[in-house]
């Protein structure tokens, strides 16, 4: 049973306050017996995008700079996986990013959104190139890890190669409102994958959020039930907190080596226009990135 902690706080208003909160936290989660730890999106800046380039890049952090280096020396000090996000420097223009460690305080994970929000204050940024996976340590064993963020959920695309490349759970950072039917897509996601999703928002009272954080185990049907069982394993309230959750991972590979989702009888060759870059009416955008 792994120990998944959702740090669903608000932010403090500065990047040295958020660095100082989010290493409290940390540690809350620690001591409440968390394997992972994750942040909701871009938290160093508290999902702050101005409008100003200056100051936008300004706002940014290095990858590889202190901020994100401080919670792979807590990862490796608390011996417990930490998923960071942050707004990252980068050019021509920022990036919105998370960085895994593990247990070890190893870095195991970089990954930048890939579907930027480009209707709105994202398209200031620029989007990430991929999906990985890796293996993340972790003190219940190893478990194979990849992330999506926020707007990436909305494209079934993202979970689908996160699965296609072993991903076992995917980490959600996320800053937007959960209602039911972004409920309902990431329980989607996590079905049609056989995989577990867990997804940290920020709590009501940080601008368009209402918390309601959640992890879905993906796991629909089990040999000793009738039915179907529910595959959600956490929705939090608005409130700020910590809000734990336990994944079954023997329970969660038993289920995907036997079931009839994911990949076994898929039929790629038939899916070519998925890869098409041509877009029809009604779904023209005038601002949509060539």
């Amino acid at each position: 049973m792994m120990k998944i902690a959702i740090l669903q706080i608000s932010p403090g208003g500065s990047i040295d306050r958020n660095l100082e909160k989010g290493t409290e936290w940390c540690r809350r989660a620690a001591e409440m017996g968390a394997d992972v730890a994750l942040f909701p999106e871009m938290w160093s800046c508290g999902y702050t995008i101005p409008e100003d380039l200056g100051e936008l890049r300004a706002l940014a952090v290095e990858r590889d700079g202190e901020f994100v280096r401080a919670f792979g020396t807590l990862a490796r000090e608390l011996e417990m996986a930490i998923g960071i996000t942050y707004l990252e420097r980068f050019e021509p223009k920022p990036r919105n990013s998370l960085t895994l460690f593990d247990m070890y305080g190893r870095r195991v994970l970089d990954y930048s959104k890939v579907h930027t929000c480009d209707f709105g204050d994202e398209r200031r940024l620029t989007p990430g190139e991929d999906f990985r996976v890796c293996e993340l340590n972790t003190a219940r064993g190893k478990v194979k890890v990849g992330a999506m963020i926020c707007y990436d959920r909305e494209f079934p695309e993202s979970a689908r190669i996160l699965m296609l490349r072993g991903a076992e759970l995917i980490l959600t950072p996320n800053a937007c409102p959960m209602e039911i039917n972004r409920l309902c897509q990431l329980r989607g996601r996590a079905f049609e994958n056989m995989l577990a999703i867990a997804t940290c928002n920020y709590p009501s009272g940080v601008p368009d959020c209402n918390g309601h954080s959640t992890v879905f185990d993906g796991v629909a049907y089990l040999p000793e039930l009738p039915g179907s069982r529910d595959t959600c394993l956490l929705e939090a309230g608005e409130s700020e907190g910590i809000y734990t959750s336990e994944l079954d991972l023997d329970m969660l590979r038993a289920y995907r080596a036997r079931e009839v989702h994911g990949n076994a009888y898929r039929r790629p060759e038939k899916y070519g226009d998925i890869l098409s870059r041509e877009v029809r009416e009604p779904f023209i955008r005038a601002d949509r990135r060539s």
